[in-house]
């Protein structure tokens, strides 16, 4: 019987572990129990076979990420060697909300001085 490298396919929990799309093999596991992995439009079992070629979405902390499997890979790699194992067809992040700077006193130095609050208050806008 051939093995898992030798006929080009490898479980769908390992190889999205390895190309390091999540921390650990039972994330990418449970990720796939959840319905959050899905191999050509199709959700899959932490079992299912993933080729070259194919199209993988993996929905994780409400970001997804579409990639094609380039190279199939069994072992964990260093994060550039796992980049070359796929293509990474993402859309790109939501741009994030601009966060006012926050304000932080020092802890003992008292009430703040009509000079302070007026200080703030330009730093948050107002």
């Amino acid at each position: 019987m051939a093995s898992d490298d030798e006929s080009g396919t490898v479980r769908i929990d390992s190889w999205i572990w390895s190309v390091r799309l999540t921390k650990t093999r039972s994330q990418a596991a449970t990720a796939c129990r959840a319905g959050h992995v899905r191999v050509n439009g199709e959700r899959v079992k932490p079992a299912q076979a993933v080729r070259t070629g194919d199209e993988v979405r993996v929905r994780l902390a409400g970001h997804e990420r579409i990639v094609v499997v380039s190279k199939v890979i069994k072992k964990r790699v260093g994060a550039p060697v796992a980049a070359e194992c796929y293509v990474d067809n993402s859309p790109p992040p939501p741009p994030r909300e601009h966060v006012a700077p926050v304000a932080v006193r020092d802890r003992g130095t008292g009430r703040p001085t009509k000079r302070d609050r007026r200080e703030l208050e330009r730093l948050q806008g107002h």
